[in-house]
């Protein structure tokens, strides 16, 4: 369930100088048939904005470092022979701290509003009192002036955020990145079977569009003509080629391969599937973390140690040590830069953004960041059967014949030709079965019981155990003895009123389903299966599957009271199912994963949604929890660690050894612990790849 109190996800880590640079505000945010435009563009115009007045700041200060007279000092030069040059230097300042410097007032102002002082606050005092002092010694004050540090202190920062804004840009880019897979224009079929182009915007469910050969499909729909491979893997993290025909449902985005398609039009707009996954990730780079939080506590804190460090230090020089205020007042500036939480309020963000993407490329979407935080320490995993280790529809798994002048081929294409005029869902696995259904005539119906129909001549019935027992048929009754124990479905053939054999059906496992227990194990996490089937069948699968504990016969109101068993034992547990008949057991788990969720994404009670159907992703969202803790921390480390030496060497601990940093060198180290916490979560890869 994602949390109720989404903000703009820059206000909430501090950034709350960024909001409305350039013009660009939130008007227009994200509208669905813009796919997501105007959050690109206030991204887009918010780095434009940081860009243009970086290189105005950086032009500006270079006559500012010419005429500086501690610079000029420390390379040995005279003083210059221009006349009023402190008020020169007065005025390129002014322009650099009214114009290079307003991101930073303006965010104090934000700050101090919402009583939660952090690193605007820092930076905006930090320049506010070196531009008010130096501008009182240009004026005759006795003093030094600092309009070299305050210049290279506010484009040492411009950069920094021009830096932060292009890696939150790149780091955010999935929603774009899903925009772009849905085309412009379609191919609308009119009533005469000519074709007229339309925007995709105008679609309506029950238009009929064509995919021609390579390109993209426009919306979600049904096949109802023509057959094709098509490539999903931008949407679904499957990278096989997908075969489908009529009656299949194809996606939004997908590129068609060889064959032409006739579509009728499904979901769209805020329904389809592009949609759904777009707000989906848009929610998630919103969704405020536990780890977020801390590094919110972490930052209000950093400020009002710089406060009280700042204030420290320029009473202990001034006083203790009887220097001179400029002297003081220069340690107190570069103690209050060093501790500015610049960094600690891009680490987090950078790392959720990053995350976020790579879930989305990797078929998974984050709804809740909390429980999919929560999922790196998981101890047991409960599944739900149907659907989820298994396929969910029947399929052959064992074939016995009675007859000695039959064999298992011949048995399952005469079933095949019976059930191939057949709509019910075994009839249809019969069918998959057989290599080459025979032709069958005079089709009936047998209520209740099975059909039957003429195959080469002779009368052939595809019936139920009851049928075949009620109407006295003979037969070897031990060869079907242990395939009606394991719980399977059981269809016998009839030739002529003669047993000639049986066909066991059963809801297949998936390949996946083996590799995903088997490495959840691995990774010491206790399996676990919930069904509603019967014991036998419950036995059977546990029993191929090597679970550590399963719960048959519950039915769909149960589940929850089985994960609060499983939550009694002591265990952190994750409910995966199919988000519908699961909700309130996927609502009461740790951490509720809906899977298979196809075209139909939105579950509203699972916090984790698959795309696929496909169990083995479960472990990919436990690699990639993992994968977040980690990267949090090292980011955390380098945002805040640095503090511990840093303070006290810009406090002038140094001194007497001649080591001082002046407010630039100090602003220096805290952007590079703002490069070095990006390029860190620039470097998160998959699971994978890890």
């Amino acid at each position: 369930m994602p949390d109720d109190k989404h903000q703009d996800s820059h206000e909430e880590h501090g950034h709350g100088g960024h909001e409305g640079h350039g013009g660009g505000g939130h008007e227009g945010h994200h509208d669905h048939d813009g796919h997501g435009g105007g959050h690109a563009s206030h991204h887009a115009q918010m780095v434009k904005d940081f860009k243009r007045r970086f290189y105005v700041s950086l032009l500006l200060t270079l006559p500012v470092a010419w005429l500086s007279p501690m610079l000029r000092g420390f390379a040995g030069l005279g003083e210059p022979a221009v006349p009023g040059r402190f008020m020169i230097l007065f005025a390129f300042s002014t322009v650099i701290f009214f114009y290079g410097g307003w991101p930073f007032l303006k965010g104090f102002f934000k700050e101090v509003s919402k009583k939660q002082p952090g690193m605007m606050t820092l930076i905006a005092l930090a320049i506010t009192v070196a531009y008010g002092y130096s501008s009182l010694v240009s004026f005759g004050l006795p003093g030094r002036v600092f309009f070299w540090e305050l210049a290279s202190l506010i484009v040492i920062m411009l950069l920094g955020h021009w830096i932060e804004m292009r890696s939150v840009m790149s780091a955010s880019g999935a929603m774009e990145e899903l925009a772009k897979l849905i085309p412009g224009e379609a191919h609308r079929l009119k009533d005469d079977g000519s074709t007229e182009d339309v925007k995709v915007n105008e679609l309506q469910p029950g238009d009929t569009v064509l995919v021609k050969p390579g390109e993209r499909v426009p919306t979600d729909g049904e096949i109802v003509e023509g057959h094709s491979s098509l490539n999903e893997s931008m949407l679904t993290g499957e990278s096989q080629m997908v075969e489908k025909s009529e009656g299949d449902e194809v996606i939004g985005g997908a590129v068609n391969g060889d064959g032409s398609l006739t579509v009728s039009v499904g979901k769209t707009g805020d329904d389809s599937f592009i949609n759904q996954v777009m707000s989906m990730v848009k929610e998630a780079q919103e969704s405020k973390s536990r780890a977020q939080g801390l590094a919110d506590k972490a930052a209000m804190w950093l400020t009002y140690i710089a406060l009280a460090s700042g204030a420290v230090t320029m009473i202990v020089w001034l006083t203790l040590f009887d220097k001179e205020f400029i002297f003081s007042l220069e340690r107190t500036v570069t103690v209050m830069i060093i501790t500015c939480p610049h960094a600690l309020g891009l680490a987090i963000p950078l790392v959720v953004a990053m995350i976020t993407a790579i879930a989305a490329k990797q078929g998974f979407f984050i709804r809740n960041r909390t429980p999919f935080e929560k999922s790196r320490n998981l101890q047991a995993v409960l599944f739900d059967k149907t659907g989820t280790l298994t396929k969910g529809e029947f399929a052959v798994s064992d074939t016995v014949v009675f007859d000695d002048t039959m064999d298992e081929g011949r048995l399952t294409n005469m079933a095949a030709a019976v059930e191939s005029q057949s709509e019910h869902p075994i009839g249809k696995a019969v069918v998959e079965a057989a290599e080459q259904p025979g032709k069958a005539e005079n089709f009936e119906n047998i209520p209740g019981k099975g059909a039957q129909a003429t195959v080469d001549g002779s009368n052939v019935k595809v019936v139920s155990r009851n049928y075949a027992d009620e109407q006295g048929i003979e037969y070897d009754k031990d060869k079907v003895t242990d395939l009606s124990g394991e719980g399977k479905t059981l269809v016998f053939v009839l030739v002529d009123d003669k047993a000639a054999g049986c066909i066991a059906l059963d809801d297949v496992i998936r390949d996946e389903s083996r590799d995903a227990v088997a490495k959840l194990k691995e990774m010491g996490i206790q399996v676990m299966m919930i069904t509603g089937d019967n014991q036998a069948v419950a036995d059977r699968v546990a029993k191929e599957l090597d679970l550590t504990d399963y719960f048959a016969e519950v039915l769909p109101d149960k589940k929850a009271e089985k994960v609060k068993e499983v939550q009694g034992r002591g265990l952190m547990c994750a409910m995966t199912g199919d988000g519908v008949n699961d909700a309130p057991a996927l609502a009461q788990a740790d951490v509720g994963i809906a899977i298979g969720a196809g075209t139909d994404v939105a579950q509203e009670t699972a916090d984790i949604v698959l795309v696929r159907s496909n169990p083995g992703d479960v472990v990919k969202v436990i690699e990639l929890s993992r994968t977040n803790r980690r990267k949090t921390i090292q980011n955390l480390f380098w945002a805040t660690g640095y503090n511990a030496f840093a303070i006290p060497l810009a406090a002038g601990v140094l001194y007497k050894w001649g080591i001082l940093l002046n407010p630039a060198a100090g602003a220096l180290l805290m952007s590079l612990s703002t490069v070095i916490v990006a390029i860190n979560a620039k470097l998160i890869r998959t699971p994978e790849s890890a």
